[in-house]
């Protein structure tokens, strides 16, 4: 069995540009005591998009520009059940012409380590012709915001 690898070095809370809470439900935790694995990635989305909402570049009903994602992965350090305080640590890591790479750190509590460190990556497409179009340059304006060296 192979060891889970020690987090990144900018897997620390303070590496992340935007936080956001989400809290745990009683249904997420799976038999294991823990919260299941695509939990962690619904948070990762929750987050995002919350982000994205707040910083009005986001109408889940009417955007004519949304971002569908083609890609994903986590490692987890630590575990994450019910009822822990879990905060979403954000950044932008790759800007491209239609594409946008996040990465996401859930954090438990206070923890200035990342329990669990994924990504996902989005193109963003016309929402009626699902094909790339260029960043709106709102959208890209405030993703930039996020970017973290």
């Amino acid at each position: 069995m192979t060891e889970t690898p020690a987090p990144s070095p900018r897997a620390l809370r303070r590496a992340y540009a935007r936080h956001v809470p989400v809290g745990t439900r009683w249904g997420d935790n799976d038999v294991y005591g823990h919260v299941n694995n695509v939990v962690s990635y619904a948070f990762f989305d929750t987050a995002v998009n919350r982000l994205l909402i707040e910083a009005g570049v986001l109408d889940i009903a009417a955007s004519g520009v949304i971002g569908l994602v083609v890609e994903s992965g986590c490692r987890y350090h630590a575990p994450i059940a019910f009822p822990d305080a879990v905060t979403a640590g954000v950044r932008v890591a790759r800007i491209g012409r239609s594409s946008v790479r996040y990465e996401v750190g859930l954090f438990r509590g206070d923890a200035a380590e990342v329990s669990a460190e994924g990504f996902f990556v989005h193109v963003y497409v016309a929402r009626a012709t699902r094909r790339p179009v260029a960043l709106p340059e709102r959208l890209r304006a405030v993703l930039e915001g996020w970017t973290v060296a």
